[in-house]
């Protein structure tokens, strides 16, 4: 069974930083495409950022320049480091999977594996 599990969310101070894990079971991440999303209650799920299985690098508006997505293969992990955290930071935030090549990096359509989440929560 393939699966996706989210970790290294909290609860963090503005300004602070988070390091979020996903790690893949059932499954090798070699060949897929690793994007991350984050969802507030009422709202559809956001892009974050992505990562090709070849390395290129993908970060939504509300991320770029303070956040940096890597992958592991032989951990079969992919991080997401956000720094600067503010408050409009607070969500829950997923990992998605799809292998080869993805058209659209940013769409959540695009992938076919998901995790459950973690919830981050930024304030003072």
């Amino acid at each position: 069974q393939r699966q996706l599990v989210e970790s290294g969310g909290g609860w963090v101070q503005p300004g602070e930083s988070l390091r979020l894990s996903c790690t893949a079971s059932g499954f090798t991440l070699t060949y897929y495409a690793i994007g991350w999303f984050r969802q507030t209650p009422g709202h559809t799920r956001e892009f974050v950022a992505a990562i090709r299985p070849g390395g290129n690098l993908y970060y939504g508006d509300s991320v770029t320049g303070r956040s940096t997505i890597s992958r592991d293969n032989a951990k079969f992990t992919s991080d997401l480091q956000v720094n600067k955290l503010k408050p409009e930071d607070t969500a829950v935030y997923y990992c998605a999977a799809k292998i080869g090549r993805v058209q659209y990096i940013s769409m959540t359509s695009s992938y076919d594996y998901w995790g459950q989440g973690t919830q981050v929560t930024v304030s003072t």
